[in-house]
């Protein structure tokens, strides 16, 4: 069940949800009933990597629940703090493929480009949150260069905009960005990854289906939903406003301790992507940033789930479990642990 109501925000615009953003531990724990022994713990790890939730997000999670599955991505814990070996500030390389500032280019045939350092919520689990930001916030020169870059590698296919959020650039520069490159003839595709239409719904407006969807480009949209809970009315009446427009709307998640790693948990967010006409794309083992090792999820209870899964939902509803491994050519598929296979059984 969803708790809380969003009446208060539905007028606001995005962009002032974005600046009143929850920023306080104090505030957080407040507004929710909690216990005020998380203070501390809150504090030390938020001095390390920012708190940050919006009121749309915050108006999900249920009050004096300190396992919401909402909050648990959000809340800053002391588990944060403690030194793991496997768990390093860069775990994906991306540095390296850090090709010029606001690219990065680690497979063939596509980009991405920062488009914006900010998010609208910081999630703990994040595997840029020690990203070297202020390196790739581009003055209006370096976005030049940076597009002459595309120019000049006809193997480039697909830009994908990235960041930080990329929708948390505002209109006017999304507009120019999406016009640029479509006037550079190789290249066919624009995705767009994103969280904020789960988070701050109210930042799908008119004036951003035609910043994104305004040029010969079309346009796949990954959102980033992990758990069922995150997508009400609102979010709904988002997604539905994108898919009129004829953007393509797939979904990754995360596997997090805690979150979503029981098989009821996974099945109602296919079935909730899938009643609104996102297809599940991708789910990802965690990314082992420092920081982040409470959430680690063994991969045999990733694969087993993932089985159960297949067992249970059309496959059109299954997303990929992956890993991502720096300097591999793609994502690393991690087979299912398939269970009750029979052989010569008939197609569902």
């Amino acid at each position: 069940m969803i708790h809380g109501s969003s009446a208060a925000v539905e007028s606001v615009s995005w962009q002032n949800l974005l600046a009143r953003s929850i920023t306080d531990p104090l505030e957080l724990l407040r507004r929710l009933d909690l216990d005020p022994a998380l203070l501390g713990p809150a504090r030390a790890a938020s001095a390390d990597f920012p708190l940050r939730v919006p009121e749309p997000y915050l108006s999900r999670m249920q009050h004096g629940n300190p396992a919401d599955p909402l909050l648990r991505q959000v809340l800053p814990v002391g588990e944060e703090l403690l030194e793991h070996p496997d768990f390093v500030f860069d775990p994906l390389g991306e540095q390296h493929t850090n090709a010029r500032p606001g690219i990065i280019h680690k497979y063939h045939g596509r980009l991405l480009l920062i488009v914006s350092a900010g998010c609208a919520v910081n999630c703990r689990y994040c595997f840029r949150r020690h990203f070297p930001y202020s390196d790739n916030a581009l003055s209006t020169d370096e976005w030049h260069q940076a597009l002459d870059y595309i120019r000049q590698d006809d193997s480039i296919r697909e830009v994908i905009y990235s960041g930080g959020d990329p929708l948390a650039a505002n209109d006017k520069r999304l507009a120019w960005l999406t016009r640029e490159i479509a006037e550079i003839a190789h290249v066919k595709r624009l995705r767009v990854h994103t969280r904020l239409p789960i988070v701050i719904p109210q930042r799908v407006t008119d004036s951003l289906i035609e910043a994104l969807c305004g040029t010969r480009l079309p346009v796949t949209m990954v959102l980033h939903c992990n758990h069922a809970h995150e997508l009400d009315s609102h979010v709904g009446s988002a997604i539905q406003a994108l898919r009129r427009a004829g953007v393509m709307l797939l979904n990754q998640a995360v596997l997090l301790k805690g979150v979503n790693d029981r098989i009821d948990d996974q099945l109602s967010l296919s079935e909730a992507l899938g009643d609104h006409g996102v297809m599940p794309y991708y789910l990802h083992v965690l990314d082992h940033v420092k920081g982040a090792q409470h959430f680690h999820v063994d991969d045999e209870i990733a694969r087993r789930l993932v089985g159960e899964m297949l067992a249970k939902l059309p496959g059109f509803l299954v997303p990929r479990l992956v890993r991502e491994i720096a300097g591999a050519t793609s994502k690393t598929p991690l087979p299912p642990e398939l269970i009750n296979q029979q052989i010569g059984r008939p197609f569902a």
